[in-house]
């Protein structure tokens, strides 16, 4: 072989080398994802933990191997699309969703970044994805049939309550799923022949006339539904249900552990742990229109006998019963 033909195929293995060794010197992009709640950061600690903590288990921890973007509204959900459309400027790989609110900015302001929703009533009528198991679109995430629950926690209240008659009901009329739930719990009212008394909760200002109201037409008890506005301001309702001897049901374990008399719903810590296996499905080439939307796997009552006590009533002891958690 000639001088010449040896040299260059020298000269191309060296600058072979030198782009491998380049390539591999080259810092690997860390993913980055985007995290939008209409809470305030620290009313969501224990769920942010806990999608931290789904993440380690797949082996990503934040600063190191992902980046998270935390965006919060702290309560003012007309905030939520401005939040949305700062994610979709940082060029973020992944939006995750608190709520169904936060899912609808998230949308309007994306259709080609992927959203992972941590829970969601009704997906389907709320637009979201076109079905459960073939999503279609950039959504996917999780379903926490909240609307179904509804009801669940009304036959509860009926059981804690003697003589219920008449219920409050704080829900949020902006929230995509407010009216299927509330069509659930008129369903149960209706078998067990309870009135109701919807009371709209969208600003501050509302709690109180809300409670007013609820005493003015002599309710029973107390019910809500999933809101943002209801869990970040649930310390306030909680006080108004003590104060007017309202037996209370609510939502989420949160309430509960705040003071509340008792909840039933979806455990969405463990929502939030595993919207974290969509985050890597995604980051490892899954689209999301491919992943199917999966449904709760943990559900809890929990009661609090000290609130209980503070309104003067007793729990029959089948219901106490079947409570998975009681805080005494």
């Amino acid at each position: 072989m000639k001088k010449a033909a040896v040299l260059s195929i020298l000269v191309v293995a060296m600058l072979l080398a030198v782009g491998v060794i380049a390539e591999a010197q080259q810092p690997k992009k860390i993913p980055r994802i985007g995290y939008l709640t209409g809470n305030s950061l620290s009313d969501l600690s224990a769920r942010m933990e806990a999608f931290r903590q789904g993440l380690r288990e797949l082996g990503y921890v934040e600063g190191k191997h992902i980046i998270i973007e935390w965006r919060s509204a702290d309560g003012k959900n007309d905030r939520l699309p401005a939040l949305a459309a700062e994610l979709v400027r940082l060029k973020v790989d992944i939006i995750v969703t608190a709520g169904p609110t936060q899912t609808r900015a998230a949308k309007a302001a994306t259709s080609t970044i992927p959203i992972v929703m941590t829970n969601d009533g009704n997906p389907v009528s709320d637009g979201f994805v076109a079905t459960l198991a073939r999503p279609g679109g950039n959504i996917t995430g999780l379903a926490t049939l909240a609307p179904e629950l509804s009801g669940k926690r009304l036959e509860i209240l009926r059981e804690v309550v003697a003589k219920l008659s008449r219920v409050a009901i704080l829900g949020a009329s902006t929230r995509p799923d407010n009216a299927q739930s509330l069509k659930e719990v008129e369903l149960a009212a209706k078998v067990f022949g309870v009135k109701l008394q919807y009371l709209d909760v969208l600003s501050l200002k509302d709690i109180e006339t809300a409670f007013r109201a609820a005493s003015k037409a002599r309710a029973d008890g107390v019910l809500t539904l999933p809101s943002g506005m209801i869990a970040s301001q649930r310390a306030q309702i909680i006080e108004l249900a003590v104060k007017n001897r309202l037996p209370a049901i609510y939502h989420g374990s949160q309430f509960v552990e705040a003071g509340g008399l008792m909840s039933y719903g979806v455990n969405l810590l463990d929502l939030d742990r595993r919207a974290a296996t969509y985050v890597d499905k995604i980051l490892k080439g899954a689209k999301p229109g491919d992943l199917s939307v999966e449904q709760p796997k943990k559900f809890e009552f929990i009661m609090n006998l000290k609130a209980a006590g503070q309104i003067g009533l007793t729990i029959p002891p089948n219901v106490l019963a079947r409570a998975d958690r009681v805080i005494k």
